[in-house]
């Protein structure tokens, strides 16, 4: 699956639009990379730009609008509203989609260290990738400004983690590093009261409220004069109450800046509570800009959960729960291919083989193309087979008299929701492949220079073409274990659609070995397709052992019935 970053640099110029269009451009010109949204302002004299893609690609179109600011802006005639200490002052990347902020952090630090040696501006890293907690913090790193910098970049505690330990005149120096998603969220209340709509913020945001003096009212204060504060009970959350006259409702605006470790659905369950308690009630939320899948499906599955119902659901159910349970269209329709990063990333993408209907798939598959063929097929054999035990898993939960079971088959069944989307991903990973490999085949092969580099780009094609139907068996043999789960435990009315899974997950084992094999005979490291070719011959034994189970366990059931 596909790992995305998203990257938010801030550069600084807000008022010229030609300038802004060329560091824009020079973001777009990668391949790869979406540029979601340009937001720039006149008076803070600053542009922010949002673009997501995979890791390498917003690494590369990172450096690329942060070299074009460098060329173009002079930070010694910048003037702005907002905090500023260079071209690109700051240069966050963010954890998306199937990728850890550990490997974000790698990413952020590769790109500061390519700064500062390629285009000699100094790079302080920020938040998760700033091992030095005292100088983690954008406001502590940027305090003096670019003006202070001068002498600040002297100072041997200030020395910069890449590049040059001086400012240069025209550039500054910028902040380079990685955090959290940040998402932008309002719950609305059935008050029109901006006071009772900040007492449910107090209540969820981590820096609470200040603590008063029951008598006089009076902040109180701690030894050295500081506002002594009860602490909210949601970390990682920013909440205050304003009134929104467009709807003729108060709201409580909140910036959640940890999803993670303080998930969507928990901010909205807190401002529920929190609200009922003071005698008012939240009648719905909005999402303000885009959200990660992630987020949108953790909170379908918990509100599943809260009914004792099957999460195992599909990923189109998980997110149509989500969107009713928080009430996201209240205000306006909540469309979720527009306002989820992932699938407004899919719609730029050619229209895969998964998304065609059954009909256009046997037709492409009955095409004069050898494309989709055998491998494609086989993932999507392997798809059908744990969809019905899946399915099993999810009737099994919902059975009369097994209500105290529901659980343990909802575990089921999200395990086969999760191996159904590898195989479905997969079905079209198979055509990539083989079209990676006929474009190796068309490269030039003149001189011997080109004829090295077109082997070695055939001989990496099939590698990763080996790999494809690799990958099908293992996950369709893992199915295989859910399939023989919901045989042996499931709905006994619905025990011989396990028999057809398992009868569809051997198929998929057999069909992708053959793939394996037939690609093998093009790759060159004999000892390599050795150790392939073992590893795939005992999965293909597994899964002939394990359906012979399987269906011993069916016959048995229905013969009895």
């Amino acid at each position: 699956m596909k790992q995305l970053i998203e990257c938010v640099p801030n550069f600084s110029e807000g008022r010229d639009m030609n300038i802004i269009k060329q560091i824009t451009d020079a973001i777009e010109s990668v391949e790869g990379v979406r540029l979601l949204n340009v937001d720039p302002g006149k008076a803070t004299n600053r542009t922010v730009v949002t673009f997501v893609g995979e890791p390498a690609a917003v690494t590369e179109a990172a450096f690329c609008g942060i070299s074009k600011a460098a060329e173009l802006i002079d930070m010694s005639k910048h003037k702005g509203e907002h905090p500023r200490m260079g071209a690109t002052d700051v240069c966050p990347f963010i954890p998306v989609a199937n990728i850890t902020m550990e490997e974000a952090v790698s990413w952020s630090k590769k790109l500061a260290e390519r700064v500062g040696k390629e285009l000699k501006i100094p790079v302080y890293l920020y938040e998760e990738a700033q091992p030095d907690k005292s100088r983690s913090n954008l406001s502590v790193i940027r305090a003096g400004e670019y003006e202070g910098f001068l002498k600040k970049i002297k100072l041997p505690e200030w020395k910069p983690d890449f590049g040059p330990a001086e400012l240069p005149a025209k550039h500054g120096a910028t902040v380079i590093g990685a955090r959290d998603f940040l998402i932008a969220y309002n719950v609305n209340l059935n008050t029109k009261s901006v006071k009772r709509a900040n007492s449910v913020a107090f209540d969820i945001r981590e820096a609470g409220r200040i603590k008063k003096d029951p008598v006089t009212g009076k902040n109180l204060k701690d030894p050295s004069g500081n506002d002594l504060r009860i602490p909210g009970k949601l970390k990682g959350v920013k909440a205050i109450g304003w009134y929104i006259e467009e709807y003729g409702i108060a709201q409580v605006s909140i910036n959640i800046t940890r999803f993670r470790e303080t998930p969507l659905h928990v901010v909205f369950e807190e401002c529920t509570k929190s609200a009922y308690e003071r005698g008012y009630r939240v009648t719905g939320s909005e999402l303000v800009g885009l959200i990660p899948l992630s987020a949108m499906l953790e909170a379908g599955k918990y509100f599943l959960n809260k009914q004792r119902l099957s999460s195992g659901v599909s990923e189109k159910e998980l997110v149509h729960i989500a969107i009713k349970s928080m009430g996201l269209d209240e205000l306006a329709p909540f469309d979720p291919q527009k306002r989820i990063i992932e699938y407004l990333l899919a719609a730029d993408e050619k229209a895969p083989l998964v998304n065609m209907t059954l009909a256009d798939f046997a037709d492409e598959t009955a095409g004069e193309s050898p494309a989709p063929g055998g491998g494609s097929i086989s993932a999507y054999t392997g798809a059908l087979g744990i969809s019905l035990a899946t399915m099993v898993a999810n009737l099994s939960a919902s059975k009369t008299g097994w209500e105290n079971r529901w659980k343990e088959f909802s575990d089921w069944a999200e395990k086969g929701q999760q191996l159904k989307q590898q195989l479905l991903h997969l079905v079209d990973e198979d055509t990539r492949a083989f079209n990676r490999i006929m474009d190796a085949f068309k490269l030039p092969k003149g001189t011997d220079t080109e004829k090295s580099e077109r082997k070695k780009a055939i001989q990496e094609a099939t590698w990763f073409a080996i790999q494809i139907p690799l990958k099908v068996m293992e996950v369709s043999l893992q199915s295989m274990e859910i399939i023989k789960a919901m045989a042996e435990k499931g709905n006994p009315n619905s025990v011989s659609d396990a028999g057809v899974g398992a009868l569809c997950a051997r198929t998929a084992v057999m069909g992708a070995h053959l793939n394996v094999k037939i690609n093998a005979a093009g790759y060159d490291d004999k000892k390599k397709i050795a150790e392939v070719l073992n590893q795939s011959e005992k999965m293909e034994h597994q899964a002939i052992s394990l359906e012979q189970e399987i269906l011993a366990v069916v016959n048995k059931t229905i013969s009895a019935s």
